[in-house]
């Protein structure tokens, strides 16, 4: 089972770094096998690159940091 808090803790790692393009990132749930469901807000929410940024940024910090995390997928 995948530890919500610790996720959470990570979320807090990732959100300066979207911030300072305009956007963020809010943790909506975690399912016990693993799959990470983030809202993404602000200049994220409607970006065309928002896939990329949640699969090459948020997903892979927290498969590094978190574990039991098998992916991460918008709210």
């Amino acid at each position: 089972m995948v530890d919500k808090e610790k996720v959470a803790e990570v979320m807090q790692l990732i959100r300066p770094s979207l911030q300072a393009d305009g956007g963020d990132v809010e943790l909506v749930d975690v399912s016990e096998d693993g799959v990470v469901t983030v809202e993404l807000q602000g200049a994220c929410k409607g970006c065309p690159m928002s896939q990329m940024t949640l699969a090459n940024g948020v997903e892979r910090i927290l498969k590094d940091r978190v574990e039991g995390v098998t992916k991460v997928v918008p709210a």
